[in-house]
Formats: C-alpha cells, structure tokens, sequence
C-alpha cells in the first residue's frame, strides 16, 4: 500500500508556479528560460510539471540536470501529490512547476481538479502569471485583474510579460500592472530569436531527441536580462513553509526481480514517480533499447514498453529484428508484459506511419496500428477492469490520461478495459491481452495505483519462480 501523509514538523521549500493565461502563451519558454537561468546562478533547481505530459519534464531535465516530476491532481491522490513534491522538493535552492493550459483549466469547465491553480493552492505555492503581451497595454491588466480575482485562494504573485516591445512598451505595461493592479511585473520577455522549441504532432520535440543546449543558453540570457531574478527569488523564498512529509512507499520490499524497461528515443514516455514505485515493491529496472539492443536484458522477467514516438522510428524498429523476435518469444512463453500507446503500437504485428508506409513490429497482437491524419484522443480516462491481468482484477478502477493519432485496425475481440471515461480503441473499450500481456492507449501513474505496481511485480516474480 503507498502510504502518503503530512507530518508534524515544517520544511521551508522555496518555489514558484510558471502559469499561462492559456496555451500557446509562452509559458514553457519562460519556465526553461528561467530553469536555466537560475541554474547559471549557482542554484540547485528541481523541475515540475502540472498535469499528463511527458516532453516538458524531458526539457525541464536537460536545462537542469534534475529529473523533473509531474504533478496532475486528477489522477493522483492530493496527499500523494504533496509527498511527491516534498521527497523531490526539499533540500534544493528553488522548485520551478511549469503548469499546463491556463492556469484555471482542469480536467472539466467547471472544477478545479487537474488545474495548475489547483496544484498551486495545494503546494501554497505562488503563482508568477504568464501574458502574451503583444498588441496591447492596458488591457492586459485586466487579463490579469480577471485571473487574480477568480479565485482569491490562489496567490497571484507576479507576472511576467511574454513578447513585449520596447522600452516605451514596458514601462506602460509596468503603469498598467504594477501601479493600477498593484502586482508585481517582474518581467516583459521581447521575442527571443534561436529560442524556439521544434514542434510535431504530439507537440514538442522532447530532449531525447535533439541537442537543446543553445537554445536554453538564450533563453537563460534572455531571462537574465529582462526578468528581475532577485525580485522573483525573494517571492519564492517567502513560500510559507510546508508540512514534512513522513512516508512514501510503506513497505519497502528488498529488490527480487528485474523488470527491462524500453526506454529509447522511441520509446521514453514515463514518470519517474512510477518507476519509483515499481523499485520500492522490489523491482530493479534494467533499461534497454527496441532500437538499438539485439537481445532483452539478461535475467529480465517482466518488460515495460511506455509510450514514445514509434512512428518517427518505425524503420530502425523494423530493423532490429531479433528485438521484435525476443519480445514475441517472451510473450509466448508468459512472460509479465505492460505496455502502454506507443509500446502497444510496438507489439502490433504492423505499424503504419501516415505517409502510407507498412513496417513490421514485435507480432504479439494481429493488429495494424495506423497513423492517422488526425488526433483520435487526447485527455483525461477513468478505466475499469472487466478481466483479471498483470495489473487489475475484474471491477477495479484506474484514473490515467490518453494522447494518440493511431488507431488499431483489425477485429478486436475481448478486452481489458470498460472506457468509463475516455476513447480508448473504439469509445467503449480498451486493453489488449495475450497471455500475461496488457497493452493499452492508457498512460497510468503507477503512484496512484500502487496495488496495480506491486500485483506486476509479483506476477514477474511468480514467472521467474516458474521458469
């Protein structure tokens, strides 16, 4: 059982929510602007990411060099969310959360669930407002008068200017914020050349994929010269401080099996919380490439295929073909297999892109998974189990997040998963099982559902005992 709760003592954790007015504002651009700025200053920085998303927290990571974590207060439990920040949080210079959308979007139009002011107002952390000041003045005070007062329990502590003009510019915007709203303008960014993220169709290129360090070097410089950092400093250090956190995994089961894990530039979609779950109910996590390893890892008894980009390396993954042969052979012979979207795309017996090409994968299920020219899914899923696998029993639920272009083609038969929320394979249904195998379009955090982590590594311990 994961057991997440508040101790009694208090711990001072500096930190700062990156929002948006919506998306597209500029908000990733400041937070990595500002991540790597405040690293160049000689501080420790630990990265977040509000809600279901894997490429930001890969970004984050580089411009760091600390693995940076997601905070989505949908799926997770909020005592839950809170451990996780503290465990990462406590002992670096400053936490930078970037949030996701506009800073009051959620998970629906009316609550406040999976929001980044949600996650803000659990944290008492405050929020700097991030606003697309090109082609107006004033009336970005009263964007910002609207934000501020939609919720008062939300400390709106400053806001930075995202594509300002010039000096004239500023100062009527500092008129406008600072002396009429009585908000603190820390910043007003001018659009940065070179500082653009290469973008695709689930969004940005992730950092597994491309050489970013010049790009966050300008952005840093950027932020150094157009954000008052000591202003912006002094507002997250007086962050009032936060409960201890006493717990995280309970108990701690000694490492008995080993769990290979796909991680690739094709496949590199997962939270680091989860992985720490599987490690505290006695997983060691051998990592390995489907694009580049001939073999599994050895002594490996149970795999993790997580999402990625199986699309844009369907030739590389065609290509290593005693990969695709060693995982059919594995399936085959029961092993414990999880694996989700791209992973699933991976264990189709075909693959094609949008460009009409066919590409040969590992064969476990007779379906063909196919890009299409259009999203198919994107958001929040609650599924429930309607047959017992290496992760659910029959009648159990799970809260996870979906975010794909492909779909199956083929009859699909009897499934994992009633879509109780969701698209899933058709609207209704989700989950493929072969054997000890479940793949699926659901992305899960294995933090919130711990039991489903530690019934997969029993199952891998079970077929290691069996073998």
């Amino acid at each position: 059982m994961l057991e997440a709760f508040w101790g009694a003592g208090m711990v001072h954790v500096p930190r700062v929510v990156i929002a948006g007015t919506h998306s597209g504002v500029g908000k990733t651009t400041v937070a990595l602007g500002l991540m790597a700025a405040l690293r160049s200053l000689g501080l420790s920085v630990q990265p977040f990411k509000v809600g279901p998303d894997y490429i930001d927290p890969s970004l984050h990571t580089a411009a760091t060099g600390r693995i940076s974590r997601n905070l989505d207060s949908w799926i997770l439990p909020e005592e839950v969310l809170k451990v996780l920040f503290s465990r990462a949080a406590v002992g670096k210079g400053i936490a930078v959360i970037e949030g996701v959308m506009g800073l009051y979007d959620g998970s629906n139009g009316k609550g406040e669930a999976g929001s980044t002011a949600h996650v803000a107002k659990l944290l008492d952390a405050p929020v700097i407002l991030v606003v697309d000041a090109s082609s107006a003045v004033r009336s970005i005070a009263a964007t910002v008068l609207g934000f501020r007062e939609l919720d008062r329990e939300v400390h709106l502590a400053g806001v930075i200017c995202n594509l300002s003009g010039g000096p004239r510019h500023r100062e009527w915007l500092r008129q406008a914020i600072e002396e009429e709203l009585n908000i603190p303008l820390l910043g007003a960014l001018p659009r940065i050349e070179g500082g653009s993220i290469p973008e695709r169709h689930l969004g940005l290129v992730p950092a597994t994929e491309a050489e970013y360090g010049e790009i966050f070097e300008r952005l840093g410089a950027a932020v150094r010269e157009h954000v008052d950092l000591e202003r912006l400093l002094a507002i997250a250090r007086h962050a009032p401080s936060l409960p201890s956190s006493q717990g995280w995994l309970t108990p701690s089961y000694p490492s008995r099996v080993r769990i290979g894990v796909a991680r690739d530039r094709a496949f590199h979609f997962y939270y680091e919380d989860a992985l720490d779950v599987l490690r505290a109910y006695g997983a060691e996590l051998i990592f390995f490439s489907p694009t580049e390893d001939r073999d599994l890892p050895e002594g490996v008894c149970g795999l993790y295929l997580g999402g990625g980009f199986p699309e844009v390396h369907a030739a590389e993954l065609e290509a290593n073909w005693s990969m695709r042969e060693a995982i059919r052979r594995a399936a085959e012979a029961g092993m414990p297999i999880y694996a989700e979207c791209g992973g699933m795309m991976y264990l189709c017996k075909h693959l094609r892109v949008a460009e009409g090409t066919r590409y040969a994968m590992a064969g476990v299920f007779p379906y063909t998974a196919v890009m299409e020219q259009n999203l198919r899914a994107i958001g929040y899923v609650e599924i429930e189990a309607q047959r017992p696998t290496c992760l659910f029993t029959r009648g159990e639920r799970a809260r996870g997040h979906e975010f794909h272009w492909s779909s199956l083609s083929g009859d699909i038969q009897e499934t994992a998963y009633h879509m109780v929320k969701g698209v899933g394979l058709d609207g209704h249904r989700d989950g493929l099982v072969y054997g000890n195998v479940l793949a699926s379009y659901v992305h899960l955090h294995l933090a919130a559902v711990p039991h489903a982590a530690k019934r997969f590594v029993d199952a891998c311990e079970a077929f290691a005992l069996w073998r």
